[in-house]
């Protein structure tokens, strides 16, 4: 008997060769039965081509011979104009896997969308960026359907070392912009950090060496990411002494900082925040 969940026989497609689609698709040259590449850009299709990739010029061209595809293009806008085209030539069954961080609630209407002709689209963010996806080692937050997330995992997997289902479609896309938050509110915790190290003397070169040296042996802010909800923590819970001794450091280590902050006339408004927010954020408030 057919499982009904199984792809259809084809290609892979692979719509969008940018700056982190280009290396994710060189990674499946060689996935069989073939790729097919598409990019308005000749300049981007053209290292596909010689690797041996085939070339569509256009998604409705991609969609007539693959039966799942891969999306990394810029924006919503772009994204529909993409499953827009797939879905008039797609076979029924196929995947479409959205890699493009895009809004939730399109993700959610592409889907449904998609349902409508027999296809099922997945929202799939990724996460690792250019080296991530040249090194075959990007995490994808996928969101949808667990049967046909798994029909492509084997296709994944040669540009990702981690597949994540978090749930239905739009799931994934609240996991990478949640992942997003983290990132670039650290970014600017960084400059916060680099503006108090600069004024005090120190270099900023050596600064970053040893950030980058201890988050690779701590893992981060992400080695505290240990709780399963962010439920205050009870004592006796397996996380509760260890999270109260990181309260207990980070409340030290941010009072010693604003100090220094206060005496060279700066401003630190993310390391006030931290200071206010930080046990109540590790599940550990002070008692009132």
């Amino acid at each position: 008997m057919t499982d009904p969940h199984a792809l259809p026989d084809g290609p892979y497609g692979f719509v969008g060769l940018g700056n982190i689609g280009a290396p994710m698709a060189q990674r499946m040259v060689e996935w069989p039965p073939g790729l097919v590449v598409c990019d308005l850009d000749p300049e981007r299709v053209a290292p596909l081509r010689d690797a041996g990739a085939s070339v569509a010029e256009s998604a409705r061209e991609v969609g007539r011979t693959c039966s799942a595809v891969s999306i990394m293009v810029l924006d919503d806008r772009q994204v529909r104009s993409v499953v827009g085209e797939l879905l008039e030539t797609l076979p029924v069954g196929a995947v479409v896997g959205v890699h493009s961080t895009i809004e939730v609630d399109t993700a959610v209407e592409l889907a449904e969308l998609a349902a409508t002709a027999g296809v099922r689209v997945v929202d799939a963010p990724v996460s690792g960026g250019f080296i991530g996806a040249a090194e075959g080692r990007l995490a994808v937050l996928a969101g949808g359907d667990e049967t046909a997330i798994d029909a492509v995992r084997p296709a994944w997997s040669t540009f990702a070392d981690l597949v994540i289902r978090f749930g239905p479609v739009g799931s994934g896309t609240v996991a990478k912009l949640a992942r997003n938050l983290l990132h670039f509110v650290a970014f600017t915790a960084a400059s916060e950090a680099q503006t108090l190290a600069e004024a005090a003397g120190v270099d900023l070169t050596d600064l970053s060496r040893v950030v980058r040296h201890s988050d690779a042996v701590t893992g981060g802010p992400g080695s505290i990411m240990l709780r399963r909800n962010t439920e205050p923590l009870a004592p006796g819970d397996d996380w509760y002494e260890t999270m109260r001794h990181v309260r207990t450091l980070g409340e030290k280590d941010l009072d010693l900082a604003l100090a220094q902050a206060e005496t060279l006339g700066l401003e630190l408004p993310l390391a006030r925040l931290a200071r206010e927010r930080l046990a109540g954020g590790l599940g550990v408030p002070h008692e009132s």
